[in-house]
């Protein structure tokens, strides 16, 4: 496993993502794939206050919760590197369709209440590094850098991060660190992958890493950029899985043709070559890859040793730089 420096601490280059974990994914498999993941080097574990609430019967707990019985049964918490997030945790009931729903927001005592519900069910005493999940314009920056800085300097919290932010906000919670003399975020998490969307997709109160995003990670080497949604939900390497819409179209295929072309010259599936072309980019992205069988996080995990070759990753990136329609 080859591994990152994010702030102080070194993480392995992917980060296993336990969104279905006790939702979607039972428990013995979900213990499986953590064993399996620690056992070859990863030392990096994703999860948020609200997985997997929109799923019937499911509040949002699920997720931590196993998380926290896993770290009990095999006491290795101070072995992993441990994520979390806040801020989009529905208070109140759920919609059908979650365009009206109420998130508990990122003030300070929302982000006060939401990290001791985290850590109650994580079973642990500190996160080690601690998200905003997703934007909330409507409080303040400085209210909300502020409180994840006096979490920092209490010692619950190790890190901070910032997650499905526009360029703009990026760059506006970095000025206000600066004014308030706090450090700021260490790793950004969007949604991103090989494909591009086409221009002004909107994907809810997702963000996706568009070039002025990527600059923005280029422009500062402190910050590490995490991809979820890496492999599309299996579109790359399952026929029978369509394109997402914003992703169907000319451009997008003609990047198909070239992944295929590289996958085939290195003997690897798509699915690690996407991994690949992330991890040797610039800037380098570390997936947060999404499992559920140990035949899916063994690929993930054998795409670490996969080297593209100049001429591999000039082919990807040509067909990547075409313009889309409508630019």
């Amino acid at each position: 496993m080859r591994h990152h420096r994010i702030g102080d601490r070194n993480v392995s280059v992917l980060c296993l993502g336990a969104m279905p974990f006790g939702a979607r994914i039972d428990e013995r498999t979900s213990f499986a794939l953590l064993d399996r993941f620690v056992e070859r080097g990863g030392n990096f574990i994703d999860t948020a206050d609200n997985y997997c609430f929109w799923i019937d019967d499911c509040t949002g707990d699920e997720s931590e919760t196993l998380l926290g019985r896993w770290f009990a049964q095999r006491g290795n918490r101070d072995e992993v590197v441990l994520a979390t997030k806040l801020g989009g945790r529905p208070v109140g009931p759920v919609g059908a369709d979650r365009a009206d729903d109420i998130l508990e927001g990122l003030s300070a005592p929302a982000v006060q209440a939401a990290l001791k519900g985290s850590l109650e069910r994580l079973g642990t005493d500190r996160v080690d590094l601690l998200y905003r999940h997703v934007d909330d314009p409507d409080t303040p920056l400085e209210e909300t850098v502020r409180a994840f800085g006096e979490l920092i300097v209490g010692g619950t919290v190790g890190m901070a991060g910032v997650s499905n932010l526009t360029a703009e906000r990026l760059r506006a919670t970095e000025d206000t660190a600066a004014a308030l003399g706090l450090t700021d975020a260490v790793a950004l998490q969007q949604r991103h992958t090989y494909l591009r969307p086409l221009p002004g997709t909107d994907f809810g109160v997702q963000r996706y890493a568009d070039d002025a995003v990527l600059a923005e990670v280029r422009r500062r080497p402190e910050l590490t950029l995490l991809a979820y949604t890496a492999l599309l939900d299996g579109a790359y390497s399952n026929p029978a899985k369509p394109l997402p819409a914003p992703y169907d179209h000319p451009v997008s295929h003609r990047q198909l043709a070239a992944l295929r072309e590289v996958a085939a010259e290195t003997g690897a599936t798509p699915n690690q070559v996407v991994y690949a072309w992330l991890l040797g980019g610039d800037p380098a992205v570390l997936p947060v890859i999404g499992v559920s069988t140990l035949a899916q996080l063994d690929e993930a995990l054998d795409a670490v040793d996969i080297e593209l070759t100049a001429d591999q990753r000039a082919v990807m990136d040509a067909a990547r730089a075409e313009p889309l329609p409508g630019e």
